[in-house]
């Protein structure tokens, strides 16, 4: 991994820190998410085909593949079918987000609203239970309000799983599925109003034309290999499909397991997940921690004077053009994420896109080189001074920052 690369995963782990928590919670507090909470989350998915529903969940705790996988979808948006799963295996997030690629409009609404994604995820770590229950009663609030049933592109049916009726969803034809896209008039009137739903139209969507309508099919292949166990409470996978669609051979009782590895040093929400999983985290603490070294050799560099010109590694500040990873001070002065929402306006700086501010090739070479020539110009005339690496430099607005 180079080492722009490692700076953009380790902002990304800075930036996903920043958004909302939801409640925390300790030993003998109450849950994460309270039901009315996990019912605003799941609203925009729960009346998916239970298959795609589980590989959501799934997905959603990996938040930081989930953006990857997103940006690689848009910029290839022709690559299906088996071209797709050949392209797959190049990958290496986790099978669920790789999945997801054969349905670009959900991989865009999760990137798009990060903040439900990491939510959801943190829900269905700490709450597998109450998350799947949750999608439960929203379809039967959707079915009494007559706006849930069979058609030509589902088939909707009801079983008893576990002592209780559960509403299964699943498409009229097994390899092709159509995505639903509705409002949140679709379950009724919605009884929590401090917490209403999350909503998403994919893109030539007019909101109030219909409740509920579909897109056009996808051939999905052997990407559809996630189950939901309602009446246990988890989600499983098809064994032979997913080997199919990963080329692997996994044997064993086919329970999803979530992997911390692909978390990619993303935190956990709450204390339970946090001691279940953390020690897989150690991936993305080591960017973390090497993302601080090289700060600290910027900062040591900058308190010997002249390292770039008028800051930093950048044109004021950071590592981007006015913030790169900070708002106007690299890693320092109001830096981290950048002001602002991870799915809005970029969450790194004022450039916008997903990875807005870090700076591209041509960036990074005229950085250097004005660093350079600011090295052998300008030692005598600022060494450490107002105008190299002192004020508007490293210091107050530039790599080190204020502290």
């Amino acid at each position: 991994m180079n080492t722009l690369h490692k700076s953009i995963v380790a902002w990304l782990v800075a930036a996903l820190a920043l958004l909302p928590m939801g409640h925390a919670q300790n030993a003998g507090d109450a849950p994460l998410f309270k039901k009315e909470e996990i019912e605003q989350l799941v609203a925009p998915l729960a009346l998916y085909p239970d298959s795609l529903v589980a590989q959501i969940l799934m997905a959603s705790t990996y938040p930081l593949e989930v953006v990857a996988a997103a940006r690689w979808s848009k910029a290839n948006p022709n690559v299906k079918d088996k071209a797709l799963e050949d392209a797959m295996q190049q990958q290496p997030w986790d099978p669920s987000v790789k999945s997801l690629t054969a349905f670009p409009q959900v991989i865009a609404m999760m990137n798009e609203k990060l903040d439900m994604t990491q939510k959801l995820g943190d829900a269905f770590l700490a709450q597998q239970k109450d998350v799947l229950d949750a999608i439960q009663r929203l379809r039967g609030k959707a079915e009494q309000a007559g706006n849930l049933k069979s058609s030509k592109e589902q088939k909707v049916s009801s079983a008893q799983e576990g002592g209780q009726t559960v509403i299964k969803i699943e498409p009229t034809n097994p390899q092709v599925v159509h995505v639903p896209t509705y409002q949140p008039a679709v379950y009724g009137p919605w009884p929590y109003p401090s917490y209403p739903p999350y909503t998403y139209y994919p893109p030539g969507y007019v909101p109030g034309a219909m409740l509920m309508s579909f897109a056009v099919g996808v051939a999905v292949g052997n990407a559809m290999w996630g189950n939901c166990n309602w009446g246990g409470g988890n989600v499983s996978i098809n064994q032979n499909n997913y080997n199919n669609f990963n080329r692997t051979n996994v044997k064993g009782g086919g329970n999803w397991e979530h992997s911390p590895e692909h978390r990619k040093g993303a935190q956990y929400r709450d204390k339970g997940s946090q001691e279940r999983f953390g020690g897989g985290q150690r991936q993305g603490v080591d960017s973390r921690e090497q993302f601080r070294g090289r700060a600290e050799q910027g900062r040591q560099d900058i308190s010997r004077g002249g390292v770039g010109d008028r800051g930093g590694v950048g044109d004021r500040g950071g590592v981007g053009d006015r913030g790169g990873v900070g708002d106007r001070g690299g890693v320092g002065d109001r830096g981290g994420a950048g002001q602002g929402n991870f799915g809005d306006r970029g969450g790194g700086g004022r450039d916008g896109g997903a990875f807005g501010g870090v700076g591209n090739g041509a960036q990074t070479r005229d950085v250097s080189n004005r660093g350079a020539s600011s090295r052998a110009s300008s030692a005598g005339n600022f060494g450490g001074g107002a105008r190299g690496g002192g004020a508007r430099g490293g210091g107050s607005r530039g790599g080190g920052g204020r502290r």
